[in-house]
């Protein structure tokens, strides 16, 4: 059996830049020393969520994809020799911002990125605000604990996404959130599983948890937590995270499922793409 330990994080705005930072090497920390090889943060995880408002100010949270942030971590993945999903505000060049997932091997090199695809526009959820749609497709990339996507938040509304990691060879996508009570409580509960289960991988949601009033008073969100790690079969690994408080979550992998759940469900060869003309229909 070839297992790898995962490990996702949730936890809310602090009121600092640098207390994030510090936070979420702790928890990098904290988790290989529970012997984690891959960790992922939560979407945007160095600062508020600040979709809930339309302020130029928060573009100066925005960096290169290769700058002082990732650089950091980048050194600690290498130190302690861990794989590292890394979700930032992206600064392309001055003006042109994206949601992006940058990708860190075990050696602190860095793989690449994805930058989030689909994104909301509606109430306290201003995204194209501050970012472009994404340019780069679905990169699935060969790390030190196997193929990994990733896909960011509203992403997960979207089918065709998590399929396009599938047909690149996935064996576990990282799916970062910010996601609050409302319309999307009973979606949490089975998008993840369904993609889970229509691709056959396994699937990582980390999610903000706790409420940013001291970032936004009134006109704070609540965000639910529940970060939940999901196998090829569609149940949770362990259970799914606080909804009301900071956690780390480690969970084995047994990334043999991968191979046993496509084996059981040909799904792969039965698709019918040549019948399916309207999805890829502007």
């Amino acid at each position: 059996m070839t297992t790898v330990r995962a490990a996702i994080s949730q936890t809310t705005w602090t009121g600092d830049k640098d207390s994030m930072l510090d936070k979420h090497e702790g928890f990098a920390r904290d988790a290989a020393a529970q012997g984690a090889q891959v960790v992922c943060f939560q979407e945007l995880f160095y600062g508020p969520y600040f979709g809930i408002t339309q302020d130029k100010k928060y573009y100066r949270f925005a960096e290169p994809a290769d700058g002082p942030i990732v650089q950091r971590f980048a050194a600690v993945a290498k130190e302690l020799g861990v794989v590292m999903v890394l979700p930032i505000y992206e600064e392309a060049q001055t003006g042109v911002y994206y949601n992006t997932s940058v990708l860190v091997d075990a050696d602190g090199s860095i793989l690449g990125t994805y930058r989030k695809n689909h994104l909301p526009n509606l109430e306290k959820f201003w995204e194209k605000f501050y970012f472009r749609p994404g340019n780069l497709g679905y990169p699935v990339f060969d790390t030190a604990v196997g193929k990994v996507g990733m896909y960011i938040c509203y992403d997960r509304h979207f089918p065709e996404g998590w399929r396009e990691l599938g047909l690149g060879g996935a064996h576990m996508v990282f799916n970062p959130n910010a996601t609050k009570p409302g319309l999307s409580n009973r979606l949490w509960e089975i998008e993840g599983p369904a993609a889970a289960v229509a691709n056959g991988y396994f699937v990582l949601q980390p999610n903000r948890v706790g409420r940013e009033d001291n970032e936004y008073g009134e006109d704070a969100v609540t965000f639910y937590g529940t970060s939940q790690v999901i196998d090829p079969r569609g149940d949770f690994v362990g259970e799914r995270g606080s909804n009301e408080h900071e956690e780390l979550l480690v969970r084995d992998l047994d990334l043999d499922m991968v191979q046993e759940m496509r084996d059981d469900w040909q799904f792969y060869r039965d698709r019918r793409p040549d019948t399916y003309g309207d999805i890829a229909a502007p």
